[in-house]
């Protein structure tokens, strides 16, 4: 997403080498979505560079491979991952979980092969787990056999909330695409661990947004008092505002604990000039 086009010029310096974009966006935000390492393993190279560009207390959550979760799904898939673990060793402290989006067809009954799975992943790493099976949001029973499997491996549940998206009939283009690719799935709002994590879907409209974050504020807030360490993303369909924004919702969650650490300042646009 550090690359991502309407933010260059606008809040990102525009051109930038691209050994320096994420540095950029580490100035705006301190944790970033590795999305992209779901359709291909990166070079050692790339990882290193992300390293050298944030500092350590930066935070990284990084999808698994789809070969892992989809194609194989976590099943025979010993090879892929060992290369993709090696790939992620340079992030170091960096790397706040691994990501397993699991497909909308991974069940109840798949519970086994996740349970299987998570016991055999290297320790040195926290876990964190997407379902997308209506199952685990609407039937308890599915909802604890859940639960039970990610509390035993220490392994947070992901919620994508996109209630406040799916509210109101899509207005754009960028909305029309994700209106539908994006799961409609009931909001669930329980932290397993101390580094709970949540992905929030708004509007391409500012207002809407901000509205439909409300809960997640109270949430976050309740956690941080709790003592533990959450990671919000704040999505929408065109994400041309999710810098600002994700700022935004930092800056009301610090309202509410001021001796929460602010963001740090963002890099200028144009460089600094003495007249």
């Amino acid at each position: 997403m550090w690359t991502h086009k309407p933010w260059q010029g606008r809040f990102l310096p525009h051109p930038l080498a691209a050994g320096e974009r994420l540095h950029a966006y580490a100035s705006w935000c301190n944790a970033v979505e590795g999305n992209t390492t779901f359709y291909a393993t990166p070079a050692r190279a790339t990882v290193e560079s992300w390293a050298a560009q944030t500092g350590a207390d930066f935070r990284f959550v990084v999808k698994l491979p789809k070969a892992v979760t989809h194609e194989r799904r976590l099943t025979g898939a010993e090879a892929e991952l060992r290369e993709f673990l090696h790939v992620m060793e340079p992030l170091g402290p960096r790397t706040h979980a691994l990501w397993l989006q699991l497909p909308g067809s991974f069940g109840p009954g798949d519970v086994p092969v996740l349970s299987d799975f998570l016991r055999r992943l290297p320790a040195g790493h926290r876990y964190a787990v997407e379902v997308r099976h209506r199952a685990f949001f609407e039937e308890p029973r599915s909802v604890r056999l859940l639960e039970e499997t990610l509390a035993a491996a220490d392994a947070e549940w992901v919620p994508f909330d996109t209630v406040m998206f799916f509210e109101q009939p899509p207005t754009s283009d960028a909305e029309r695409d994700a209106w539908v690719k994006k799961p409609r799935m009931p909001r669930r709002a329980q932290a397993l661990t101390d580094r709970p994590i949540v992905r929030y879907l708004g509007r391409d409209s500012v207002d809407r947004t901000v509205e439909g974050w409300r809960f997640w504020v109270d949430v976050v807030t309740g956690w941080l008092r709790e003592g533990r360490s959450p990671t919000v993303f704040v999505h929408t369909p065109d994400n041309a505002e999710a810098l600002p924004l994700a700022r935004r919702f930092h800056d009301e969650v610090r309202a509410r604990l001021p001796q929460l650490e602010p963001l740090p300042e963002p890099v200028p646009t144009e460089p600094l000039t003495l007249f």
